[in-house]
């Protein structure tokens, strides 16, 4: 009875810690969507949106994939304030938002999406970050790699609506 007892309760134990384990997994990264599920997401809870405009050729991108979206304080603030999209610029499927349909174009050495193109003003630079309130107008939009403390303060400025009391360069500022 005893190794029956102990058996089982080996089992639960470690079934505990599978449990943590993946909870922990979870806050360690970043919940990236598609702007489809971020769409969708923000239907049904609305948030704001981090959208990440890269490119599979971008070293930049990469280095902010390793580095700076891998620290656990833009991890939080992401994950608790944001519906964070990842949007590859040249990708070839086609996006219908808001009663447009958003395609690639093949232009220049390699082609760009119409959406990325729209977020970012047509200035096709990566990486770049813009972030939208919840009915998808543009707060704020962000070219270049970021440090870990420049891009909390950009979250911040946005998930605090800090937007709607001063200019992004007086909040730079304070």
């Amino acid at each position: 009875m005893k190794a029956l007892l102990s058996i089982a309760f080996t089992i639960l134990l470690s079934a505990a810690f599978s449990t943590t384990e993946l909870m922990a997994q979870d806050d360690a990264s970043i919940k990236w969507m598609s702007w489809e599920e971020a769409v969708k997401a923000n239907e049904e809870a609305p948030k704001k949106i981090f959208i990440d405009v890269y490119t599979d050729w971008c070293g930049w991108c990469k280095r902010m994939d390793s580095s700076t979206f891998k620290d656990p304080k833009i991890i939080k603030e992401l994950n608790d304030n944001f519906y964070s999209v990842k949007f590859n610029a040249e990708q070839k499927e086609q996006i219908d938002f808001n009663g447009n349909a958003f395609n690639f174009v093949d232009a220049g050495r390699r082609g760009y999406h119409q959406l990325a193109y729209s977020l970012l003003d047509g200035r096709m630079a990566y990486p770049a970050f813009v972030m939208l309130n919840e009915n998808f107008e543009r707060v704020m939009l962000s070219p270049g790699y970021k440090q870990v403390d420049q891009l909390i303060k950009e979250l911040t400025f946005t998930s605090t609506e800090a937007y709607k009391k001063v200019s992004w360069d007086q909040y730079k500022g304070s």
